[in-house]
């Protein structure tokens, strides 16, 4: 725990409820949670009491992928394990970053190097690193080969790998490729330019709030009449932090007041699917506040080709229409339509494509559209019953977020040393997923539901509604717990 970080991030918290004229004690009895909490800036007193039984089993476990999911799990081990033989396959010195940051990062409201964590500071101890990528998988004799030509051998794999950012599908960007969201993303930097970001990868959210910057500047010069177009995309993939595409519009949004630019300016959201959040409560809730800010939005568009030189971006555009009548099926058929919309743009931030790496995908362990297919409770892989995956790589619904990767990684840990016992796998994840949805600077609407597909708030308060208190959470309590608590197992 570096304690010297949680007084800093406890200092500012008390001087922002100061601001306020209110102590810490009064802001976690408006949450209605205890001193033991999440306010207290670390989860170390709920996890000293924790009982943890070691168990003898022994085996040789690989985790592929050295983030957040990886390292949590590489934590939980050796906690639950008397004598844990663990190595991590991971070739990013920086994968421990603090990816939740980066919506922050890009509003101008944390810097960069406050969300750049190096992978070894978090390694347990024990633990072996193998700084390389595995990139071929012979589950059949439970081995693997690095791109370096190392052949690694297990009994027990865990697949924690992440997603890959997929720009090169856009027609206009192919020479951005696929990218991950640590690391030097150089490459994909000069490829978006100057007007185009995307807050997905660390470098990304920098030059994100750069960009804003500047066409927050321009709309301040302009005029009603002519308008600054602000564009922001959500594609056709499931992605990692789903709120992520609408955060950084209502981020904009508050900038843009701030500098009293808000009028001399067009938001408009263009999202593949259909609703705003796939939670009916969260969904309506996010409509309002969409309307109250006057932010434009058009469902079905999915982004497939940009001109930067001319500065528009092409959408396919989807509905459907009603066709004849079907006497055997006693209605009428619907036809899909669809059709290339182009909008120029002044700004256009993209969220890309998350789609698994290329060597899951193309390996027997991946399923048809690349993902890890594992019983969505257990997290074991379906075929291959030595093989587990968690976080952004697993076939899981909904579970794309740190909040889901802290219900999971402890399921995950207890089934794999069940396994290795050869006893019954009783963890299950109920599908657990939170968003601390920022739809201002100052305000949280802390969306957390499960496969219920139904709201379940952690706090007695209705989770509809955006809450200070939430953005005191977002803004210095929750990278602590990730980073010092998640990542040593216990939180």
């Amino acid at each position: 725990m570096d304690k010297q970080y949680i007084d800093k991030m406890l200092s500012k918290m008390d001087k922002d409820l100061s601001s306020h004229g209110m102590s810490r004690r009064d802001a976690m009895k408006m949450a209605g949670i205890s001193a033991a909490g999440i306010f207290v800036g670390t989860t170390s007193a709920n996890a000293e009491e924790e009982k943890i039984v070691k168990s003898d089993a022994k085996a040789k476990i690989v985790i592929v992928g050295g983030g957040l999911a990886g390292i949590s799990t590489a934590a939980r081990l050796t906690l639950q394990l008397s004598d844990p033989d663990i190595t991590i396959i991971e070739p990013e010195k920086d994968s421990a970053n603090y990816q939740p940051g980066q919506t922050l990062v890009a509003a101008g409201i944390w810097d960069e190097d406050e969300i750049i964590y190096k992978r070894d500071d978090f390694v347990p101890d024990g633990v072996k690193v193998i700084e390389d990528r595995a990139i071929f998988f012979n589950p059949q004799e439970n081995k693997l080969t690095t791109e370096k030509g190392q052949v690694v051998t297990y009994d027990y794999l865990i697949l924690a790998m992440g997603v890959q950012l997929d720009f090169e599908r856009i027609k206009g960007l192919e020479e951005a490729g696929r990218a991950y969201s640590a690391g030097n993303n150089d490459k994909l930097m000069d490829a978006l330019g100057d007007s185009i970001c995307s807050i997905y990868t660390s470098q990304g959210s920098t030059k994100t709030w750069e960009i804003m910057q500047k066409y927050i500047a321009q709309a301040k010069s302009a005029s009603p009449e002519k308008k600054t177009k602000f564009i922001f995309t959500h594609p056709s993939t499931p992605i990692k932090c789903g709120g992520a595409p609408k955060k950084i519009i209502y981020l904009t949004n508050a900038r843009l007041k701030e500098a009293g630019a808000r009028e001399n300016a067009e938001l408009t959201f263009y999202p593949n699917g259909g609703a705003m959040f796939g939670v009916p409560e969260y969904h309506d809730a996010i409509v309002g506040q969409f309307k109250r800010e006057d932010i434009k939005y058009h469902y079905r568009h999915n982004l497939i080709e940009v001109d930067k030189e001319n500065k528009i971006a092409t959408f396919d555009s989807k509905w459907q229409e009603k066709g004849p009548w079907d006497p055997v099926m006693k209605d009428f058929e619907v036809i899909p339509k669809h059709e290339k919309l182009r909008v120029p743009y002044d700004f256009l931030h993209i969220a890309p494509a998350n789609i698994a790496p290329r060597e899951i995908g193309e390996s027997d362990l991946g399923s048809a559209k690349g993902w890890v297919p594992v019983n969505k409770e257990t997290l074991q892989h379906i075929r291959y019953m030595n093989v587990f995956s968690i976080g952004d790589v697993a076939q899981v619904p909904m579970g794309k977020t740190g909040g889901s990767i802290r219900k999971q990684y402890k399921v995950l840990v207890d089934n794999l040393i069940a396994h290795m016992n050869d006893t019954k796998l009783e963890g299950k994840y109920a599908g657990y997923t939170v968003c601390p949805l920022i739809t201002d600077i100052g305000t949280v609407m802390l969306a957390e539901f499960d496969w219920t597909v139904k709201p379940t708030p952690s706090f007695p308060l209705d989770p509809t509604v955006e809450r200070w208190i939430f953005w005191l959470m977002k803004v210095y309590a929750l990278k602590p717990m990730t980073m010092y608590g998640m990542m040593s197992g216990r939180a």
